[in-house]
């Protein structure tokens, strides 16, 4: 995956992204026959869904607390999505999700209901670590660093958004 990171090119032409997706899933969740990530596909996509959502609604959050709106993405455009640039920030933050969500499958936990138990360890992201500018914090304070630097770069005042370093 990190030689394919290097050769991508504006647009993707060569859709290395989706193959390092494959490519990750697959071994994210290898042990897990037929599995493929899907909204509606098999656990654990119920849990990354849950997941997901939580982090996205820490990403908006923190957008309008940074006086930007959820709303305007960079990437992402749909007419019917309010969250657009919610789910343009949190990209970098999933794998914080996946990493979480495959500890509780290698658990051998069952995961094929959300139930009360499996919320509440799923509650936890917001208190996950991260690691920004070499600095650790709970999650939740970093994504407001990173929308933070998000705003600072609209109105010029830096040129690079402050996103978490994974270890």
């Amino acid at each position: 995956m990190e030689a394919w990171a290097k050769q991508v090119k504006s647009g993707d032409v060569d859709n290395l992204e989706g193959r390092a997706a494959a490519f990750y899933w697959q071994n994210l969740f290898g042990s897990i026959k037929g599995f493929h990530r899907d909204r509606e596909g098999i656990p654990p996509n119920n849990l990354l869904n849950y997941g997901y959502a939580i982090l996205r609604a820490l990403v908006a959050r923190s957008l309008v607390g940074s006086g930007l709106l959820p709303t305007l993405g960079i990437h992402h455009h749909n007419r019917y999505n309010a969250y657009c640039m919610a789910d343009d920030i949190m990209e970098p933050y999933r794998p914080y999700v996946d990493r979480l969500v495959a500890e509780m499958v290698d658990s051998g936990m069952d995961i094929s209901k959300l139930t009360t138990d499996i919320k509440s360890k799923l509650l936890s992201i917001p208190v996950l670590d991260v690691v920004i500018n070499g600095r650790r914090s709970p999650l939740m304070n970093g994504v407001g660093m990173t929308t933070a630097s998000l705003y600072k770069c609209y109105s010029g005042e830096i040129r690079k958004i402050a996103y978490p370093t994974m270890e």
